[in-house]
Formats: C-alpha cells, sequence, structure tokens
C-alpha cells in the first residue's frame, strides 16, 4: 500500500497507511483539511477473511487487485466486497 500512498509537499491531506494485523485489516486513507473541511477518505481496504483477501474498496487509478494477483495471489483467493454478491459471479474473482 505504502506505494499506493502520495504525498505532496505543502498540502494540507495526506495519505496515511493503516494496517491492523491483529484483525487483519489494512487501509489507505487520506485525511487532512481542505480549508475549513476536514477530510477522510478510504482509497484501498483490504481484509482476510476466511482465508480470502476482500477487496472492500479500490479507489485508484492502478488497480490493486491487479497488484495482487501480479504478486501471485489466485484470483479465486480475492473477493471484490466492492461489488454486490450478486454480481461477484460475473468478475472472474471469488463470490465470498
Amino acid at each position: 500500500m505504502e506505494e499506493y500512498a502520495t504525498y505532496s509537499a505543502g498540502s494540507q491531506i495526506r495519505d496515511e497507511v493503516i494496517f491492523d494485523s491483529d484483525r487483519d485489516r489494512y487501509m489507505l486513507v487520506s485525511m487532512g483539511w481542505e480549508g475549513l473541511k476536514h477530510i477522510v477518505q478510504p482509497i484501498i481496504r483490504i481484509d482476510i477473511i476466511n482465508d480470502k483477501v476482500w477487496v472492500q474498496e479500490d479507489t485508484t487509478d492502478r488497480s490493486v487487485t491487479d497488484a495482487l494477483v501480479a504478486a501471485g495471489i489466485p484470483k479465486q483467493d480475492i473477493v471484490l466486497g466492492f461489488h454486490p454478491k450478486h454480481l461477484r459471479q460475473h468478475t472472474g474473482y471469488a463470490v465470498s
């Protein structure tokens, strides 16, 4: 996830990588201030549930799912959790 994080000098919005290995939850979140508005925007969220990699959020322009497959994780072990269950059967990835 570190390679997906962007850091702009002088920006009040920063990407934060959050790892919770005890609960198998991993996130990349943009956080900070835009004027008077507080921003918290999830970019990537991945959970490990029942030995499957659940991609819960991916708003990147480079698919984190493609990176997982390139890293050797089989498609049948990846669930696109951001799709409704009835559509997952058409994705080429695990349903649940």
